[in-house]
């Protein structure tokens, strides 16, 4: 047993799921070891807590599957107990070593749990949450890019159901994700439908949407006027037609949910202290500041260096190499959330900053595509990002031009012999 447990009177592996738990623990001072199972209801998980303390009365150190979820919310209500998230696919590998047939159970996975932690203990940190205010906004910022999913799923469902009877709402308008075109379609669902409506209308329900440009106006009212039914098959315009409301009324509530979102994420941001390190870099804006704040979050010991960001947030290449070969590649295991993060932010710099636009400008002419460039200029403003966050220092873009003339950086040189 690792020495860094020692300092636990008991340690438990636990395998979750959706109605009950399978744990087990192990008795520090006698090594015994009993298997168990709590169900997952707040009076039972509560009761299995305090049993636990009242029997070991004494810190209790829990090897969970995960680092966050239902389970690890009601763990963390007690201050005796210390998880250690284990990756799923260590633990996966670990398991293979003794069940080379595949074969997966429950309680056994608890066991294995505990045996991973017990005999690798090194190899894990204890959960350390961070403040309720970035817990918070941490998960207002990735329950709003799942939204964002949602509305581009609707979309493209919208999209494909208009082109099956009723295709030219998607050439009069420029975006078909705005409640503009939702009250369009609500309003007049099918081309006769459309036609049939008075110019008197028509403008008037522009005007009501604030669309008061007389030459798109004009040339909208002349389009729908004009228009030719693209099919007077009922089987398909009836179908799709009551498909299409389905889809924007399933787009407005998403809408809807996207700018409350949006308010409640713009009115937490700022009151935490490194909303002004990162409100200031070039095509943050509303949207990804809040999203770099939390991907480097606020506890500044628990990355060392910018490589240690660069590996967990997946845009460190890996090598791999045996024999005469060598093989790189991208990371695979990462935070998804985290990746995206970084990327799409490094994407709106490109015509933001002049370093980042020379810098994705070079990587294009070496052959590099559109998603490699942006990855490369990613990997680059992570260096950059943790210095300014690890002193609390905010990116000043003159600063940084200044110190790449001074070391003589080749992409400025570059850039003046062009």
């Amino acid at each position: 047993m690792q020495t860094e447990l020692s300092q636990y009177t008991a340690v438990i592996g636990i395998d979750w799921a959706d109605k009950k738990h399978d744990v087990c623990v192990q008795d520090m001072a006698t090594g015994k070891r009993r298997a168990g199972q709590v169900r997952h209801r707040a009076e039972d998980l509560d009761e299995w807590a305090r049993s636990l303390h009242r029997r070991f009365d004494g810190p209790i150190a829990i090897a969970a599957e995960l680092s966050k979820g239902p389970i690890i919310n009601v763990l963390q209500k007690y201050d005796f107990f210390v998880i250690y998230p284990i990756d799923p696919s260590k633990l996966a590998n670990h398991r293979k070593t003794f069940t080379t047939s595949g074969a997966k159970d429950d309680p056994t996975d608890a066991e294995f749990a505990l045996d991973l932690l017990s005999k690798h203990t090194e190899h894990f940190k204890p959960l350390q949450p961070q403040g309720v205010g970035m817990r918070t906004l941490m998960t207002l910022v990735e329950h709003r890019r799942q939204l964002m999913n949602d509305r581009v799923r609707i979309t493209n469902r919208l999209r494909n159901a208009l082109k099956q009877y009723y295709p030219q709402p998607l050439e009069w308008f420029d975006r078909i994700d705005t409640v503009l075109f939702c009250d369009f379609i609500r309003r007049w669902p099918s081309q006769p439908q459309a036609r049939r409506a008075r110019r008197a209308t028509i403008e008037r329900f522009f005007r009501e949407h604030n669309m008061n440009r007389k030459p798109l106006l004009e040339r909208r009212i002349k389009a729908i006027k004009s228009a030719m039914p693209l099919t007077t098959d009922d089987a398909v315009v009836v179908s799709h037609r009551l498909r299409a409301l389905a889809l924007v009324a399933q787009l407005e509530v998403t809408l809807q949910c996207i700018k409350q979102y949006d308010a409640e994420i713009a009115s937490l941001a700022p009151e935490h202290p490194d909303y002004e390190l990162f409100s200031p870099l070039p095509g943050a804006g509303p949207v990804h500041t809040p999203r770099l704040m939390v991907a480097f979050g606020e506890q500044r010991e628990r990355f060392n260096n910018a490589a240690e960001v660069q590996k967990y947030g997946g845009l460190a290449p890996v090598t791999k190499r045996s024999g005469q070969s060598t093989w790189i590649h991208w990371r695979w295991q990462c935070p998804t959330f985290l990746r995206q993060t970084f990327v799409e932010w490094s994407a709106q710099t490109i015509n933001k900053s002049y370093w980042a636009g020379l810098y994705y400008q070079q990587q294009r002419s070496k052959g590099c595509s559109h998603q490699a460039a942006v990855r490369a200029l990613a990997f680059k403003w992570i260096r950059i990002l943790y210095r300014c966050w690890k002193t609390r220092t905010p990116y000043d873009e003159s600063r940084y031009l200044r110190a790449l003339q001074e070391r003589g950086s080749p992409l400025l040189k570059t850039a003046e012999a062009a």
